[in-house]
């Protein structure tokens, strides 16, 4: 194993990470900067009011990318295992 092939797997994981993520991620970025200024607007400044809508929001990005994601890593650790022959030997 030479040190390009450890750099691409690891390259490889680390993009699919970055896409896994990114539908969170960009979801609940959009609810905050929502929440946020309905909050500097109204200067209500609750702890709660920031905390939940983010935590839905993410619950139903989950239920609506889940299962994208879940076959994205699952081709991802398939394509990682089945090199592991060619990457040993």
């Amino acid at each position: 194993m030479d040190p390009q092939q450890v750099l691409t797997i690891g390259r490889d994981g680390l993009l699919t990470l970055l896409t896994v993520c990114a539908p969170i991620l960009m979801v609940v970025l959009a609810v905050g900067l929502i929440v946020s200024i309905f909050q500097a607007a109204t200067q209500i400044h609750e702890a709660t009011l920031s905390f939940v809508p983010k935590l839905l929001a993410a619950f139903a990005t989950l239920g609506i990318a889940g299962p994208w994601m879940l076959s994205t890593l699952v081709d991802y650790i398939q394509q990682v295992l089945q090199s592991i022959p060619s990457v040993v030997g």
